[in-house]
């Protein structure tokens, strides 16, 4: 036990199951990785054919190694991540991010078609003004 007054070190028992782990279920590392904010979430991800590893859609209960690469598809978002540590515990993020080296490519820049007119999703119905622009280029 420590005093009162000492400060334990809580990144010590983390890094220190690190080390010594072999193999970790898919599930328990996404969630420690903090690619899924639950470990459910997680597991929906995997039954539902969104994590590969290498190469092939895995069940939660799929134990990783060293070395393995994962792809995981979040909404529109596809990751590629090479696992470089092992952890069944959800850490500070900064921990988090040596569980795994990112190789997912660069997005390429939008392409801008002169007169387009592109809105972005979410941002409701076009204002009136919004809509001529629209009606006057695709010329009704």
């Amino acid at each position: 036990m420590t005093e009162p007054g000492e400060e334990r070190p809580a990144a010590s028992a983390v890094t220190g199951d690190m080390a010594s782990l072999e193999s970790v279920r898919v599930d328990k590392w996404l969630w420690a990785a903090r690619c899924f904010k639950t470990r459910g979430l997680a597991s929906e991800a995997c039954a539902g054919g969104h994590v590969k590893v290498n190469g092939s859609s895995v069940k939660s209960a799929k134990l990783l190694k060293r070395g393995d690469e994962i792809t995981v598809r979040t909404g529109e978002d596809l990751r590629i991540l090479a696992v470089a540590g092992l952890s069944d515990r959800r850490g500070p993020a900064g921990l988090a991010s040596t569980l795994y080296v990112d190789r997912t490519p660069a997005k390429p820049p939008p392409v801008e078609v002169p007169g387009m007119i592109v809105r972005d999703r979410g941002l409701g119905r076009p204002s009136k003004r919004e809509l001529r622009d629209i009606r006057r280029v695709r010329g009704y």
